[in-house]
């Protein structure tokens, strides 16, 4: 192993990373002691793959985690050249990454970079990996994100014609590394007493603190009743939601336009509910009841200056404090198993709870085409029907008579 222990990040935020094309790094100073002759070819051809997906923060986010730890293998610990490695280097590198060394390991998430005297400068408390537990461990989603953002990368590499062939794409048993499910796995979302506490708590923090937290309360009904993504809610060079994007037809009906997962743009269907929570909304802002055909006032505010939320951190920060409230006040309440399973909850799981409730009583295609799925088994999933009839018959077995 080489000498240097302890990684620094290599790529910012989408916000601070710039155009890879118009501006290539010509050094990798600050970011590696002694790189490799190849890390800064490697570096550059990353950067540009990177930049690819800056209209999809989520999977630019995704796609900058798996690189970033994947270069940093083959610069820190295999001493290897991207471009040299093979199948079998695949297979050392997920080993690697189902146990990487204590000092790759953080305990809490941090920002990757910080300003210092107006520069951007790698954090010395990041770690590739964070881990609250005593042991990391990699889930199967977590390898399964591993071989398909590796798989892509290669194959850009070959359109760039830097490798002649993709050594992901020659791991024949990918099997051996990921386990086959017999079911879909049960989606994760909240209890209906957990959603009864968090919107509730939602509602208590706007009456107590409206100028700050009304928008919090739109936020928490609108990732619930619209089944929005976090991404959905914030400014990109991709999309900018604004209130003109709730939309009145000739029927009178109301739907909500936003640009999705694999840039796909979608009507969804607002309820009378969700246009209640709009026009609270809106009046706490000084606005008239309802939006006006092409109003461009940001979705969602900042409460200092102007303009639209533009991070997704942001938004997560406000649900996160929303939950914490919650899970406090379940635990005063004695609800203290609920209140432990509100604890892991993240933002997406208000979209896969709007899902599963409305799955219950809406046409399925319906709540598909709502929710932006590709297929009809996307939404099967959030059905837990056969499922709970699958227990039901099973709760009386008898082990002895």
């Amino acid at each position: 192993m080489n000498r240097i222990t302890v990684p620094s990040p290599l790529f910012d935020t989408l916000e601070e990373m710039p155009n890879p094309f118009r501006h290539p790094r010509r050094s990798l100073s600050g970011l590696l002691e002694s790189p490799p002759e190849s890390a800064l070819v490697d570096y550059q051809f990353a950067a540009e793959f990177l930049y690819s997906y800056r209209g999809s923060p989520d999977t630019f986010s995704t796609y900058r985690r798996e690189i970033e730890h994947f270069l940093q293998w083959c610069w820190l610990i295999a001493r290897k050249a991207v471009a040299d490695v093979q199948r079998e280097d695949i297979e050392a590198y997920v080993d690697f990454a189902r146990n990487p060394p204590a000092s790759w390991i953080g305990d809490k998430t941090v920002a990757r970079f910080v300003t210092q005297e107006g520069e951007r400068r790698p954090n010395p408390q990041w770690r590739p990996y964070v881990s609250t537990t005593d042991a990391h461990s990699l889930s199967q989603a977590a390898l399964q994100s591993l071989f398909s953002v590796l798989s892509s990368y290669f194959s850009f590499l070959m359109q760039e014609n830097q490798i002649a062939a993709n050594p992901v794409a020659q791991i024949r048993q990918k099997s051996k590394f990921i386990r086959k499910h017999q079911s879909s796995a049960q989606t994760r979302r909240l209890s209906p007493l957990q959603w009864s506490f968090v919107i509730e708590t939602a509602q208590f923090l706007a009456a107590t603190d409206p100028a700050v937290h009304e928008r919090t309360l739109f936020i928490m009904n609108a990732l619930y009743a619209l089944y929005l993504r976090i991404s959905e809610l914030v400014e990109t060079p991709r999309w900018i939601p604004q209130m003109g994007h709730f939309q009145r037809d000739v029927e009178g009906n109301w739907w909500f336009l936003t640009v999705g997962k694999g840039n796909k743009e979608r009507e969804i269907s607002v309820s009378d509910s969700m246009l209640d929570a709009l026009r609270r909304y809106r009046l706490s802002r000084g606005l008239t009841p309802l939006p006006l055909p092409g109003e461009a006032t940001p979705l969602i505010h900042k409460t200092r200056g102007n303009g639209g939320i533009t991070s997704t951190r942001q938004i997560r920060g406000i649900v996160q404090h929303c939950f914490d409230a919650a899970e406090e006040k379940l635990r005063r309440d004695g609800f203290s198993e609920e209140a432990d399973r509100l604890g892991a909850a993240t933002v997406h799981w208000l979209r896969h709870t709007g899902i599963s409730e409305d799955v219950k009583h809406r046409p399925r295609e319906h709540v598909r085409d709502d929710a932006g799925h590709g297929s009809s088994a996307i939404t099967d999933r959030y059905v837990d029907v056969e499922r709970a009839e699958r227990h039901a018959s099973a709760r009386h077995k008898k082990i002895q008579d």
